[in-house]
């Protein structure tokens, strides 16, 4: 059997792409590099928003018009200490004790009124509330995002001094709260911040409002 004296090696050629030359498995590969990027990047801003981000429903009318049952929003407790005017959402059961876990947990959401050291004062006829670190100086409070005045009263007398480590908070739908006003929430209303989960920064539900979430609204 004889062999063919002439014959060529082919070497192996690339497939290259006709738009612009470049080979098609570089194409993939930058999708692929593509994929792993935004893999990594949602794995990143899920362990991120787990650690320092929680989402909490609002249930009931109490901080009306300010926030609205069923919309939800972002809360942070990261390196947070509580600060006038902020919403705040507070861990409870029903008892309001670390001992009596026998029932509801469900959290609570208000606005922080005064915090560790001051006076707060409420004026239940004019519906006015004040605030000082001293008694003979208090300072009646803008409070543009309440929904009506302050004229109802539970069963905590008034002034309340807030003691080490708490704080007094109220809810915006002032008529329709149950606050530290009344000794059924927190240590005879006032709330202990080891209770406190954290600081809504901003509304995701509905779309239609989304937004941030500040001191004076």
């Amino acid at each position: 059997m004889e062999l063919d004296k002439d014959f060529e090696v082919l070497e192996p050629q690339e497939n290259h792409n006709e738009q612009d030359g470049k080979p098609k498995t570089s194409k993939i590969a930058e999708i692929f590099d593509w994929i792993d990027t935004v893999v990594v990047a949602l794995i990143a801003v899920v362990i991120i928003f787990s650690l320092f981000f929680r989402i909490a429903t609002i249930v009931g009318p109490s901080m009306q018009n300010t926030l609205y049952s069923g919309e939800r929003v972002i809360i942070s407790n990261f390196f947070y200490k509580p600060q006038y005017g902020d919403i705040v959402v507070i861990s409870r059961n029903t008892n309001n004790s670390v001992d009596k876990l026998d029932s509801s947990r469900e959290p609570i959401i208000k606005r922080v009124i005064a915090t560790e050291g001051q006076y707060v004062d409420i004026n239940f006829e004019t519906g006015k509330v004040y605030v000082g670190a001293d008694l003979s100086n208090m300072t009646e409070l803008d409070e543009a995002y309440v929904n009506g005045p302050t004229t109802l009263k539970y069963d905590i007398e008034f002034p309340v001094f807030v003691k080490e480590g708490h704080i007094f908070v109220l809810g915006d739908n002032r008529n329709n709260s149950t606050d530290s006003r009344s000794s059924s929430i927190g240590d005879l209303g006032l709330i202990d911040e080891r209770y406190v989960l954290g600081k809504a920064i901003y509304r995701i539900w509905p779309f239609d409002t989304l937004g941030g979430l500040y001191n004076n609204e």
